[in-house]
């Protein structure tokens, strides 16, 4: 099948590796020329696992082709999937259509009746009635994504599920084509298309609320001298909750759960409904990152001019994504501390974290650098090879002792046995 995906970001450039992988033919688009020529030569502009080998087989194949010309791209496609962002607004919460309804515009006059619009992009429920508006005679389908950065690949691969919202049995069928190749088949729900909408922000504001949930617990056993990782793994054994997303840590992050919550939150302000958990969970993640810093800079309240070291400033491992990180938010909140000096690492996401904190921090590629005489560390994404360090040269670098895990990822055991000092959540 011919394929075009405008977009070639955190969604788009898996998919259409994956796609490609499964046979398809597949045009990724994307109006950044120069962008688009480092995808020709096998350049991707950011990190999930696998993804560079895939995308290098699929151009390599044929199967795989980049354009920043939309006539090229669409043209004699069977299915669209539009793959492009709907960032958050500022001012309001709600998402940002603008990038979606430029690329509907700009394939009108080049898209053949008969090609299927899928929209895979997060969007307001509505949104497929306003786009078939835009494309009349275009079926357009609701297709949600479900990638979790970092998983991207296994993911698309091995999906819990593939939702499909569409009113005609023909655009449901272009869809089963598409997924045909997979094996095992997945599970296919077809909803209708307001449904399918809902769907995709009703699942990333759950998991978000118990996210939250569990940090709030994590607060309250610290007070009441309970163990909340006994907490938790006891309420997971309940299969009414499951384990997982019962990890406290510094808060939820991402492209994803901070504007969709917030979308959400707007939708329901505009139709009357008080979404007030999901309203909850917002307020307490945003305080979460503050309430943290005050935690780290108290252990160092003696110290003159304390250096604090920090491993980790994506979100979470796997990704170099740093968008709405609690990392990054806890760094900002240190450094409006006066004389605070802090040196981060992260194995992936340096680059990007720049683009943010500028040069108010150190950074180091070496991890064992940051440690160099700091009063501190913290670590904050639970990036595995911070789990097996070398804790003793970690005690001989350091000039303090204690070590702030907020992503339970340390045995205390190593931590003690080496003279340092363990401070979990």
């Amino acid at each position: 099948m011919k394929v075009a995906i405008i977009g070639t970001g955190y969604v788009g450039l898996p998919t259409g590796a994956g796609l490609a992988s499964l046979g398809h033919e597949v045009c990724c688009i994307d109006c950044d020329r120069d962008k688009v020529e480092r995808l020709r030569a096998g350049q991707v502009p950011l990190f999930e696992a696998g993804l560079e080998d895939l995308l290098r087989e699929g151009v390599a194949s044929g199967k795989l082709r980049f354009t920043d010309s939309m006539s090229e791209g669409v043209r004699g496609a069977k299915i669209v999937l539009l793959a492009v962002g709907t960032p958050e607004n500022p001012e309001t919460g709600e998402a940002n259509l603008d990038y979606l309804f430029a690329a509907t515009k700009e394939m009108l006059p080049h898209i053949e009746k008969s090609t299927i619009v899928a929209i895979k992009s997060t969007v307001p429920v509505g949104t497929g009635d306003r786009v078939e508006s835009v494309l009349p005679g275009n079926e357009v389908v609701s297709l949600p994504e479900f990638l979790r950065e970092g998983y991207a690949l296994q993911d698309f691969f091995h999906p819990d599920r593939i939702i499909v919202g569409a009113q005609d049995e023909s655009a449901y069928a272009v869809i089963r084509e598409l997924y045909a190749p997979m094996r095992p088949i997945p599970l296919i729900l077809r909803v209708s298309r307001r449904s399918s909408e809902t769907i995709k922000y009703a699942s990333n504001a759950f998991l978000a609320v118990k996210i939250h949930y569990i940090n709030e617990m994590a607060d309250f056993c610290g007070k009441v001298g309970a163990n909340i990782n006994e907490v938790a793994q006891g309420m997971g054994l309940d299969s009414r909750i499951g384990s997982s997303f019962l990890k406290p840590g510094p808060g939820y992050g991402g492209s994803c759960f901070p504007k969709d919550t917030k979308a959400i939150e707007y939708m329901g302000r505009r139709a009357g409904v008080e979404l007030s958990l999901i309203r909850a969970a917002i307020a307490g993640n945003q305080k979460r990152s503050k309430n943290i810093a005050q935690r780290i800079l108290k252990r160092v309240e003696d110290e003159t001019s304390p250096r604090i070291a920090i491993w980790g400033l994506a979100f979470k491992a796997g990704t170099d994504d740093v968008r709405e990180s609690p990392a990054i938010g806890i760094v900002q909140h240190l450094l409006c501390h006066p004389g605070v000096t802090v040196v981060v690492h992260d194995p992936k996401a340096l680059n990007n974290a720049r683009s943010i904190l500028g040069d108010r921090v150190i950074y180091d590629r070496e991890m064992y650098n940051t440690v160099q005489q700091a009063n501190i560390l913290i670590i904050l994404t639970e990036w595995p090879q911070f789990s097996t360090a070398d804790w003793g040269k970690i005690k001989r670098l350091m000039k303090g002792k204690v070590v702030f895990d907020f992503r339970h990822i340390i045995n205390p055991a190593d931590i003690y046995d080496n003279g340092l000092i363990y401070t979990g959540i």
